[in-house]
């Protein structure tokens, strides 16, 4: 669901209630767009991709993680999707509830599992990513080729220049 205030409202408002601060305000709002587009994003792949195969967000990340990835220690999923260890036990809960993830123990060190996709895991994602990226691909089908390479290089400096502090 969109916001009820334009980007453009958002921008003004926080101008005018951040004004009297010493302030990066084309900083603040190329980050606010940022925001606002993950979030719109994020929001229309759950809704209309994800929903429709009773998958959150989280728990779509945790199947592509895997689907890429192969097994891989719980802590390392956590830290891939960017979610607490606490969190993936809970999603891991569901998904292997499911049928879509097996968890395999450690055998050096029973408190350590691996969790990886089973047959049906697999068989959902070769479904599903196909219509995850042409919904990915509708999204940004508006950018033509240079502004969607300009965009990609522009997010890769955020995510290694936030990564790298």
């Amino acid at each position: 669901m969109p916001d009820r205030h334009t980007l453009a409202e958002t921008e003004q408002a926080t101008r005018e209630r951040v004004q009297h601060l010493p302030l990066d305000f084309a900083a603040s709002h190329a980050l606010l767009s940022l925001y606002r587009a993950a979030n719109a994003v994020r929001g229309h792949l759950t809704n209309n991709v994800l929903r429709p195969h009773d998958l959150t967000w989280t728990g779509f990340l945790v199947l592509w993680t895997l689907w890429i990835w192969d097994s891989m220690e719980t802590r390392d999923v956590a830290e891939s999707v960017g979610i607490s260890k606490g969190t993936l036990t809970g999603v891991a809960k569901t998904l292997a509830a499911r049928d879509l993830i097996e968890r395999i123990p450690s055998t050096v060190d029973r408190r350590l599992v691996n969790l990886k996709l089973s047959p049906a895991g697999l068989q959902l994602m070769e479904e599903i990513y196909p219509e995850f990226n042409r919904t990915e691909s509708r999204i940004v089908g508006d950018l033509d080729a240079r502004q969607l390479d300009t965009m990609t290089e522009s997010l890769r400096t955020l995510v290694e220049t936030s990564e790298r502090d």
